[in-house]
């Protein structure tokens, strides 16, 4: 089969759990509308998210576009969903998660632009399936666990492991690629945080898996990888930048070609 895109995932809320989309519009300047369109920030105006606080792991969200309600729940008290409207009523929700975090904090949106990680490279990140799965079997975790520590937004079906290694150069370099009206420039492979460490679950961290993991990527970069732009081995995906000058759709199960 040919190289493809096999899943698209939304994070509408930065560091919560993803949507699992068919398709997504990329947006000019930026990434897939409506990823980390909403951030949760603390009275330090600071991003609260897995490299500051383990408890939110435990919380989980759902929201819909449509009509702007946000639902929030978890495992720990207050566990029963409550939804919110993100129009009429933000407050409601800034009360509850200020009660459910036990410090303030309230949401703020960037429709436009989102809150990316890499404001250089605020384009959907990149892996393959057959990554994730090699980085799997390095650990004896699932798939899906390490799918839900790495939190990529395009996962390429169809190659093997560290395909997504072919898409970027040597700095000042970007690499084109495009998936089905999206054209893309992978920029560099992404810099891993704590977040990666922690069991997506409980966020229970792992005091060797970064050196680790640094050990294994380094034993297994494939020889199309440019290892100039690895100035240490903790680094997985591939971040990019959005070339269209319109809005683009792309879809699970369109190819993906360089150049």
């Amino acid at each position: 089969m040919p190289i493809h895109l096999a899943r698209i995932l939304i994070y509408p809320v930065k560091s919560l759990p993803p949507a699992d989309v068919a398709e997504a519009r990329v947006l000019p300047g930026s990434g897939l509308a409506g990823d980390r369109q909403f951030a949760i920030f603390n009275g330090s105006e600071e991003v609260v998210n897995g490299k500051r606080c383990e408890r939110i792991h435990h919380l989980q969200s759902e929201i819909s576009f449509a009509d702007r309600r946000l639902q929030l729940w978890s495992d720990m008290p207050p566990a029963a969903r409550q939804a919110f409207d993100l129009t009429a009523d933000r407050t409601a929700a800034d009360h509850w998660l200020t009660a459910w975090f036990g410090e303030p904090v309230h949401l703020r949106e960037n429709a436009a632009v989102g809150f990316p990680d890499d404001t250089l490279a605020p384009g959907p990140t990149v892996i393959s399936t057959a990554t994730l799965a090699a980085v799997a079997d390095w650990f004896g975790l699932s798939l899906d666990e390490v799918r839900r520590r790495f939190r990529a937004n395009l996962e390429i079906g169809g190659g093997e492991p560290f395909w997504e290694d072919r898409l970027y150069g040597p700095e000042g370099q970007p690499v084109p690629f495009r998936i089905g009206e999206a054209l893309l420039a992978g920029m560099n492979p992404c810099q891993r945080c704590a977040v990666p460490t922690r069991d997506s679950r409980t966020g229970r961290a792992d005091a060797r898996f970064a050196k680790q993991f640094a050990s294994h990527r380094a034993a297994t970069l494939p020889a199309w990888a440019d290892k100039s732009r690895f100035d240490h081995f903790y680094r997985l995906a591939v971040n990019t930048r959005v070339l269209n000058e319109q809005p683009a759709r792309l879809g699970v199960g369109d190819e993906v070609h360089l150049g």
